[in-house]
């Protein structure tokens, strides 16, 4: 494809969208559009597109927002289990369904979890804004205060949806 000037008599002349066909021997041109009327700036764009010529990055270094993929994914996983209403909405229940998503996507360290936030998008995935490692820590005393009425909340939630007790009911001991 390119783009080719035809020459009028007495008006300007017409721009057109072209690409050129072979036919026997013999190479035809065939029209595709006519850009007439598009603006010069915009007529030109085109004219280095079609070339394989690409506007210049502006000056400064390239950035790369935050990962929001994973957070993305996970938090309507989380709210179909019941975790975010077990929770809570405050901020210590943010910060408690942020760890609890982070050791899904991250296995690692609380303070690891705390580095892997710096790289995705908590604050806009969660409604949270910085946290720090020492934070983490506090919120994983207040979980575990909480812990039994958290899992009487997720045991309800789980009774209510299935009609029937679970049989058999297993979870991560590990810090134990």
């Amino acid at each position: 494809m390119y783009i080719d000037l035809v020459p009028n008599r007495h008006s300007p002349p017409a721009i057109l969208l072209r690409e050129s066909v072979r036919d026997g021997a013999t190479i035809r041109k065939r029209t595709l559009a006519n850009l007439s009327q598009w603006a010069p700036a915009r007529i030109d764009a085109l004219r280095r597109a079609l070339r394989g010529a690409c506007d210049p990055l502006p000056p400064g270094e390239p950035t790369c927002g935050p990962v929001f993929g994973v957070l993305y994914a996970l938090k309507p996983v989380a709210a179909a289990l019941g975790l975010t209403q077990a929770l809570g909405h405050t901020r210590s229940g943010k910060l408690a369904l942020f760890l609890t998503l982070a050791r899904v996507a991250h296995p690692g360290s609380r303070r690891s979890a705390g580095r892997w936030a710096q790289q995705h998008a908590v604050r806009e995935g969660l409604g949270m804004g910085t946290f720090d490692a020492e934070e983490l820590y506090t919120t994983l005393d207040d979980l575990a205060q909480r812990q039994e009425r958290i899992e009487q909340r997720l045991s309800r939630r789980y009774v209510q949806r299935r009609t029937t007790p679970p049989l058999l009911f297993l979870y991560d001991v590990t810090s134990s």
